[in-house]
């Protein structure tokens, strides 16, 4: 899923993931860092730092504004 993930935050700019325990996230391009060697995600979420698991990830999906 790591894989998947990186090519959609490229090609959208953002989108949300979900983990295994069931938090979710919001990816921008901006403030997310990949690691291909262990496939880990880092967010920088300015008051807070994560670092994700590939393998934990569940889902992602998109979210664009309805017009």
């Amino acid at each position: 899923m790591y894989k998947q993930v990186k090519q959609a935050l490229k090609e959208n700019g953002e989108l949300m993931i979900m983990v295994a325990d069931g938090r979710k996230f919001e990816l921008h391009l901006h403030n997310v860092k990949f690691d291909d060697a262990s496939q880990t995600i880092f967010i920088d979420g300015a008051k807070e730092l994560y670092w994700i698991n590939g393998e934990q990830i569940l889902y992602y999906w998109i979210h664009k504004a309805v017009e």
